[in-house]
């Protein structure tokens, strides 16, 4: 492992080299901002490990200078600061791969932070909102090597999220909480606070707490995703979790017998009433645009996964918004679809895996799907029929339709969901599956690999 030693201060030189001396690392030591900008210029570098203060410059100035060099890949970086007014300045940069330790430091510390850089984790993103996504979330949580990128649907217009979003004209925090709570790495107890619901009091009834934090965050930073990055850091969050639009937006449908709905909540209502009401055509407006780091996670991808989660209001919900498709389609990442395990009443009523992928490859704007994971999951008969009196049933592989005419994605059939009190995907045979394609994603790799250097 390559890495540039960027400080003036020879006693903190000292103290690396001696703190990383068993792992071998080679160093390329500058002393000065011009010498660390010819040596990033010469590269590669495996890590750039630099002061904030490096005259005649500064690391933001410095990295932002190397981040605007198309022939320069930069490598991930770590800025020692040594107040907090550099701290400040740094993560008002807003660099990417850039981490931030400060100093004085102790060597175990230090080492850590280095290794964990150097490692290189597994990037996947999982994109989708509801239970859907906390579940999947809280699988892949258990799975070491990975660093997880949620991207959060931005539609939730009922319940607490509703009534805020209207209060504050916020963007609705109900599925970015879910997702914070799944990597949280905070105390259990302070887990359930984030989701405790009051059950009284006039203003608080039927208010999450979770939402409110996040709320008076947004108030307090001035957006929904400061507000996210703001409380990633209390809970100690393993990844990171992006609001998929910083538009305020709304969500519409239009039925196959030509209604046309306004609002998540109320598209969710009418269909369950209305179990013939099909969603024939599925937009927002005024039309969203992507977060840009959204895209950068995208972009950065080795694994995408869309789903599992309501078809329409959960997953779709994020492909109408403008530059998702196309980030989709263009990342080099495999691309996993999560098919549910039961459909949902008027949104997916009778649909079988055929139709949850026509939809998905319609609204992607073409097939870029690797793989389809769906359930053999058997449950009991009391179980199947307590969900057809609610005109739900399982998702399945219908005799003669052919989704090889719809896809070129391999199919993955796999033990994926539970029954307990409710039928759904159970998180840890989510993990156990996910893992095997991320080994076959990379076995895959290599074998390409070989073939192109043989």
């Amino acid at each position: 492992m390559k890495i540039l030693l960027g400080t003036a201060d020879a006693a903190l030189r000292s103290l690396i080299r001696e703190s990383t001396s068993r792992f071998g690392f080679s160093f390329a030591v500058a002393e000065d901002g011009l010498t660390a900008f010819h040596l990033l210029m010469q590269g590669p570098f495996d890590l750039v490990l630099i002061d904030f203060d490096l005259p005649p410059t500064t690391a933001p100035d410095l990295l932002q200078r190397i981040f605007g060099l198309r022939s320069v890949e930069m490598p991930p970086a770590i800025v020692l600061t040594h107040s907090d007014r550099q701290r400040t300045q740094m993560e008002a940069a807003e660099l990417r791969n850039v981490d931030v330790l400060p100093v004085p430091v102790q060597p175990r510390v230090l080492v850590e932070k280095m290794v964990r850089v150097l490692k290189k984790p597994t990037r996947v993103v999982c994109l989708g909102g509801g239970t859907g996504l906390f579940t999947l979330l809280s699988g892949l949580k258990t799975i070491p090597g990975l660093h997880l990128s949620s991207i959060v649907s931005m539609s939730d217009d009922g319940g607490s999220t509703g009534r805020l979003r209207d209060r504050f004209g916020i963007l609705p925090p109900g599925d970015v909480r879910r997702s914070l709570i799944a990597l949280s790495g905070a105390p259990h107890l302070l887990n359930q606070l984030m989701q405790y619901r009051f059950v009284r009091g006039e203003e608080l009834e039927g208010h999450n707490l979770g939402n409110l934090i996040l709320t008076a965050l947004s108030e307090m930073r001035g957006s929904m995703a400061a507000a996210v990055g703001a409380l990633g850091e209390i809970l100690s969050i393993q990844g990171e979790v992006i609001p998929v639009t910083d538009t305020d937006t709304t969500l519409f449908a239009r039925l196959g017998n030509g209604r046309t709905i306004e609002g998540e909540n109320r598209i969710d209502v009418y269909e369950a009433a209305d179990r013939d009401g099909r969603i024939e055509h599925l937009w927002c407006a005024p039309p969203a645009v992507a977060n840009e780091d959204a895209l950068r996670a995208l972009g950065d991808a080795e694994l995408i996964v869309l789903g599992p989660g309501d078809l329409f209001t959960s997953l779709i919900s994020n492909l109408v918004i403008g530059g998702i498709p196309e980030a989709i389609r263009s990342s080099r990442a495999a691309k996993v679809f999560v098919c549910n395990v039961m459909t949902e009443p008027g949104e997916t009523c009778g649909f079988s895996v055929y139709e949850h992928v026509r939809e998905m490859v319609g609204y992607l704007g073409g097939d870029c799907l690797d793989f389809i994971l769906t359930s053999l999951t058997d449950f009991s008969a009391d179980a199947l029929r307590y969900y057809s009196k609610r005109g739900q049933f399982p998702v399945i592989e219908r005799a003669g339709e052919r989704l090889s005419e719809l896809t070129r994605a391999r199919i993955v059939r796999a033990d994926v969901a539970s029954e307990a009190s409710l039928v759904r995907h159970d998180s840890l045979k989510l993990a156990v599956a996910m893992r095997e394609i991320l080994a076959g994603v990379a076995n895959s790799r290599k074998a390409l690999s070989k073939s192109i250097n043989a």
